[in-house]
């Protein structure tokens, strides 16, 4: 039997515990939504000593100021210019010529297609970026899309052979071996052992990236909001460029 007064301080105790934990879930979540909106920034790649600031931008950043964009410390930026083998960004054209004429080294990417020859899809490429003094390494973008997730729904050693054919023909056109983008998947399942000749960036939002990873760009934050441009997005990627290749290239 309860003594007089046990009761009740266990109602106290169990409020007390319901109270703490719904503090806790509010933290979370408050933290949680920082973290989506750009208010809370998990990499501080400057703390580490990376100073070269980039972003890279396509349609959905719209219509850019680039000279506003181009003075809030960043020193590059990257712009999608195609996708597969008939695509290409509608704002491409209109930033490549608006960003030649800042302090910015520039360069354009191109979004990988599974469903594509690498052969088609260099051409494209090559007939839409015209090369501009300094310009930075065209990069390919190998990221799982739509209906592609993992190594279920793609043949590795095709795919393997169709960025190759890309890789080959933008090096002897451009004259500099592209720059290949990855996520941790793409990395690991198509790029990792395949491609040592690529500069390579890897995308880590959520921390550094993997100390046995040898990066050229790291992406290390895709909240950011800068002033300058009026898209449907209203974030913009961030990236460093690894200074001494930043200076190489």
């Amino acid at each position: 039997m309860l003594r007089p007064g046990k009761k009740s301080d266990m109602n106290k105790k169990l409020k007390a515990i319901l109270i703490a934990a719904a503090a806790l879930v509010l933290t979370c979540i408050v933290i949680c939504a920082c973290l989506y909106f750009g208010i809370i920034h998990i990499n501080q790649p400057e703390l580490s000593g990376y100073k070269v600031k980039g972003v890279d931008v396509s349609s959905y950043q719209g219509d850019i100021d680039w000279d506003e964009l181009s003075e809030q410390g960043i020193s590059f930026a990257y712009i999608k210019a195609t996708e597969g083998s008939s695509t290409v960004d509608r704002c491409f054209e209109a930033n490549w010529n608006n960003s030649s004429n800042t302090d910015l080294r520039i360069g354009a990417y191109h979004f990988f297609s599974f469903e594509s020859s690498g052969e088609n899809q260099a051409k494209l490429f090559c007939d839409t970026v015209k090369a501009v003094p300094n310009m930075l390494p065209p990069v390919i973008d190998v990221e799982f899309y739509g209906r592609f997730h993992g190594a279920d729904d793609i043949y590795v050693d095709a795919v393997k052979k169709e960025l190759r054919s890309m890789v080959d023909i933008l090096t002897e056109h451009y004259g500099v071996k592209p720059i290949i983008y990855v996520s941790r998947e793409t990395y690991n399942l198509i790029v990792r052992d395949d491609f040592p000749d690529c500069g390579l960036w890897y995308r880590s939002v959520y921390g550094p990236v993997p100390k046995d990873v040898k990066w050229t760009i790291w992406q290390y934050s895709n909240r950011h909001v800068l002033k300058g441009y009026s898209g449907t997005e209203r974030y913009i990627d961030m990236n460093v460029f690894a200074e001494d290749q930043f200076a190489r290239y």
